[in-house]
């Protein structure tokens, strides 16, 4: 499977807006090679004389890397990838798939396709070397054979060699942000998708809309767009103070009493460092609404409110989201956010998908929420 989540494939969605090519350059821009193991380099070489440098070509990498922007998007829908940008004996790696040749990466898209539904992101592409280029990349995809149709999540990057002498792509190397060992077979890779088929439930119910920029072996990277909550007081992240409240404004305890559409999750936020101070419990309104049009509020307590959105880094969970569990996971989650490098903001979310009374505590989706001051893909 090429990047099985996300991807298990080189992961890209068909939002890339029409300028996206200005990331594109001619610069030989160097690109960290943290998972590019011995075992793996051969597979960048190009195999088309001992000394490639030397070779006389006039291929357009430019031209390249705007083809692959017009061609990744359609990986996975009717229309498919063009086969003839790659030479027959074309080396794809990941994980836990290779194939040798353009006829065994097409099946492999073609198998992927079949037992997912995957969507993929492609968020730049660049030549990193005389006959290189680097894409990088976000792929979701469901597991539809399961019941629960568990989400599957891969981000990371394709090193991509040209053939100076067909001017075609003849290696393709997937490296995953999750884990360490790229190599084929890697069994860590293997364990990673696994354990992303492990039972949530998660209501089918609106949520806030958001892009998964990256998942490590810890951590989602996510880019949320605005959204309006309302919100009142709480206690505590895990407490239930002030719920009845902000549910009953959606149930029509407003001023025209219209009764709004339920959605998922269900936040409660701290702007302070230690996770029970100046906590608020916030419901989502569902997107197509404005605070113009929303009615107000019977309570003065009860307030309406515009989520600015923007990246945020995210830790998924299950079973009883109490005081301790929530503030063990901010905490570690802080650990590997500055570990990275990552700068986070004070205080934190807990979000709470499940209805508590009505779903078992081992499948409960509870999600610990931070913040970013800032982030980049380069």
């Amino acid at each position: 499977m090429a990047t099985t989540a996300h991807h298990l494939y080189r992961p890209i969605l068909t939002a890339v807006a029409s300028d996206s090519r200005r990331h594109a350059t001619t610069r030989f821009l160097p690109l960290p090679r943290r998972n590019v193991t011995p075992r793996l380099r051969p597979i960048l070489s190009l195999e088309v004389g001992k000394d490639v440098a030397s070779t006389s070509s006039t291929v357009n990498m430019d031209e390249l890397v705007g083809f692959l922007y017009e061609d990744l998007p359609h990986l996975f829908d009717d229309q498919g990838i063009d086969p003839t940008a790659y030479d027959e004996r074309v080396k794809f790696r990941d994980p836990i798939t290779k194939h040798d040749t353009i006829s065994g990466y097409i099946f492999n898209i073609s198998l992927l396709k079949n037992l997912f539904t995957p969507l993929f992101q492609l968020h730049w592409a660049k030549q990193t070397g005389p006959y290189e280029i680097t894409t990088r990349w976000t792929m979701v995809m469901k597991f539809m054979l399961l019941p629960w149709k568990p989400e599957l999540v891969f981000t990371g990057t394709s090193i991509m060699g040209v053939n100076p002498e067909t001017k075609k792509f003849n290696s393709h190397l997937d490296l995953w942000d999750s884990i360490k060992n790229n190599d084929y077979f890697s069994f860590e890779g293997l364990v990673d998708v696994f354990k992303q088929l492990r039972i949530y439930k998660t209501p089918d119910l609106e949520t806030p809309k958001y892009q998964i920029l990256k998942r490590t072996a810890n951590y989602e990277v996510r880019k949320y767009e605005p959204f309006i909550v309302v919100e009142t007081d709480g206690d505590k992240l895990s407490g239930s103070s002030g719920f009845n409240n902000v549910a009953g404004y959606i149930f029509g305890k407003n001023s025209t009493t219209e009764k709004i559409p339920m959605t998922t999750p269900v936040f409660t936020q701290t702007t302070d460092a230690q996770v029970s101070a100046d906590v608020s419990v916030q419901i989502v309104i569902p997107s197509g609404k404005d605070l113009s049009s929303l009615p107000m509020p019977n309570e003065e307590k009860i307030k309406l409110k515009q989520m600015e959105g923007g990246f945020a880094a995210a830790v998924k969970f299950s079973g009883k989201p109490t005081e301790d569990v929530v503030r063990a996971k901010e905490i570690e989650l802080r650990k590997s956010l500055n570990k990275d490098g990552l700068r986070a903001k004070k205080g934190c979310m807990l979000a709470r998908y499940n209805d508590p009374g009505r779903t078992w505590k081992f499948i409960m989706r509870n999600e610990v929420i931070i913040w970013l001051e800032d982030y980049s893909l380069d």
